[in-house]
């Protein structure tokens, strides 16, 4: 298997890059080059989705590509998949407020203060609540150690039988499963929280999702918002029939990066992605950008809600140190213009002037975007070009969003940006010249712009086909998406994807992740996506449950099977002489799970 699996790596090494190169030295001729009726169904659900399942790609031929494309731009026309919105139903914290998502997932130090006298109990009712049900079930004692796990009220021997207990210890994965779903719904709480940590840890794959939650809360109650994040991203981009709304949802965060562990943005995120990102993105990109700037979590994460004029700071306030210009040089540089927009450094000074005043009213208890004229620069600034009278108020910041909005540059960077996510790495520049004056034309009309680039002879062209490297994320949701798999829990496929250097929600810099090949392509990633591949094929995920009778005993079938298309010859020899070799050695080895594995790793299935 070691050699198989080398000689698999070895091929996706050099086919890879060397495909991705070859591809840029012809662009120019290679977009003129129309592809087939059948090239172009592959194409559009490779780039508009997060990868075909079985039986699409004879549902977009049925009823035409060109109205398949259209579907997908009007979302709200699709009905949505009701085992999604089953999925999507025990994560609470996905609906909760800003304020309330603070409140309902304290953390154990609160709880251990709170217990000691040492703090008071939250004002918030629901805070307040959800407080007390944590003290009734855990013991805190004085002079324990802080970092140390609270210990439970109610021991687990006094809710379990002894054999209860040594099968949720050592029991078969069956057994624990059965056992937890027997437990009355009145006694789950105190069982779980009598559990040892790390034992709570090991049931988590085998729990129903309410349970697992719970699980979660008892250990990291304050992960327990990243973890709803992570898992409904995954269930949407698997399960999802508005496959084009979650790309973009996914294009446009990342256009819009914020980091969610910086401070209060761990609570602030789910909101922001909910009411900020997913609404827009295929209304009007001013609206969009005035949503992001309008965020608690855009501004704690690029501090503008510290930013005020330097003679309008409160005496001993050491958190507002002045203007800050984080906020209003990522506007322009990633937001807008690009950084060869034709923006200066007192362009950036100015506008952050302009955004002085816009703040949060209590960032660390989930407060909402409010404006403080009094924190406010009244001067006159001028922003590109533009004077903006002294005397203003919040509306100097909504000029400058006009201003930007509006541009020139915005329209060709934002046209540039879409087209290196959905057509190639360097789009043909007719292409973003014809995008732009979309842009401009419509006013920013992100349909309208999405429309203009996916009825252009650019995007069905061979010089876009297969011309994009999936992103960790796409790879590993694609092939959920190719094989069928079940997936009870997703939350694992979150670790997998950070293992390979995409960790949801957690890019530092404002930049978002690249939609550039070079960014994804590496020996080490490689691996890493072969041994997710295997580990995938082989069930050996946990929460992943693949049907290996889908597999066809002829491992080239397996692999067009996987691809919905015939492989290209250098796949499809690689794995013929991989299977030859691993017949030899193991003649009752699974071959066709082996050869699921290297169709998924191969440099084909990279590709989209």
């Amino acid at each position: 298997m070691r050699k198989t699996l080398a000689f698999a790596l070895f091929f996706c090494a050099l086919a890879l890059p060397a495909r991705t190169a070859k591809k840029a030295a012809s662009d120019d001729s290679l977009f003129k080059k129309k592809l087939s009726k059948d090239a172009q169904v592959i194409h559009a659900l490779d780039r508009l989705t997060f990868g075909p399942r079985p039986g699409d790609v004879e549902e977009v031929r049925k009823i035409g590509v060109r109205k398949w494309i259209e579907l997908q731009l009007h979302p709200e026309r699709i009905k949505e998949n009701p085992e999604l919105e089953r999925k999507l139903a025990p994560l609470q914290s996905l609906r909760m407020t800003q304020a309330q998502t603070l409140a309902a997932y304290p953390s154990p130090e609160l709880v251990r203060a709170v217990a000691l006298g040492l703090q008071k109990p939250p004002e918030d009712p629901i805070a307040r609540a959800q407080l007390e049900r944590m003290l009734r079930r855990f013991e805190v004692k004085k002079g324990t150690d802080q970092s140390a796990p609270l210990e439970p009220r109610v021991p687990l021997a006094d809710l379990l039988t002894r054999e209860q207990i040594r099968t949720l210890r050592g029991g078969t994965p069956s057994e624990k499963t059965q056992l937890l779903a027997s437990i009355p719904e009145d006694k789950i709480d105190d069982v779980i929280v009598a559990l040892p940590p790390e034992l709570r840890g090991q049931l988590m794959p085998l729990a129903s999702p309410v349970v697992r939650r719970k699980l979660l809360l008892a250990n990291q109650p304050q992960q327990l918002v990243f973890y709803d994040l992570a898992e409904a991203k995954l269930y949407r981009a698997i399960l999802s029939n508005r496959q084009l709304e979650e790309e973009l949802v996914d294009f446009w965060y990342n256009h819009f990066n914020v980091y969610i562990d910086k401070g209060a943005d761990r609570f602030l995120v789910p909101s922001y992605e909910r009411d900020v990102i997913r609404p827009h993105v295929l209304g009007k990109f001013r609206d969009l950008l005035e949503a992001t700037a309008n965020s608690p979590a855009m501004m704690f994460y690029l501090d503008n809600w510290q930013s005020v004029a330097p003679d309008r700071a409160p005496n001993g306030r050491r958190s507002r140190r002045g203007l800050n210009e984080n906020y209003a040089r990522e506007l322009m540089e990633l937001h807008t213009l690009g950084v060869d927009g034709g923006y200066t450094q007192k362009d950036v000074t100015e506008v952050a002037r302009c955004f002085t005043g816009w703040t949060i009213r209590a960032p660390g208890a989930g407060g909402e975007f409010f404006y403080n004229d009094r924190l406010h620069d009244k001067g006159e600034k001028v922003v590109l070009g533009v004077t903006i009278p002294a005397g203003g108020g919040k509306e100097d910041g909504e000029k400058v969003l006009d201003i930007l909005a509006n541009h020139p540059a915005t329209a060709r960077f934002i046209s540039k940006e879409l087209a290196q996510r959905f057509v190639a790495d360097n789009p043909p520049a007719e292409l973003i010249d014809r995008m732009s004056k979309t842009f401009l034309r419509t006013h920013g009309d992100l349909r309208e712009l999405m429309r203009t680039m996916l009825e252009s002879k650019e995007f069905f062209s061979a010089g876009a086909y297969r011309a994009k490297v999936k992103t960790p994320l796409e790879m590993i949701v694609a092939s959920i998406r190719a094989t069928g798999a079940q997936v009870d829990y997703a939350f694992p496929l979150a670790q997998r994807i950070g293992q390979l250097g995409e960790p949801l929600y957690r890019k530092v810099e404002p930049t978002g992740y690249s939609n550039a090949n070079a960014e994804w392509v590496s020996s080490a990633s490689l691996l890493g996506r072969m041994n997710f591949a295997l580990a995938l094929a082989q069930n050996r995920l946990p929460g992943v449950k693949v049907d290996a009778e889908r597999f066809a005993s002829d491992p080239v079938e397996t692999a067009r099977l996987l691809l919905f298309t015939d492989p290209s010859p250098a796949t499809r020899d690689a794995i013929e002489k991989a299977m030859a070799n691993q017949k030899t050695k193991d003649p009752k080895a699974a071959i066709p799970a082996l050869a699921a594995a290297l169709a998924l790793g191969s440099p084909d299935f990279q590709r989209k």
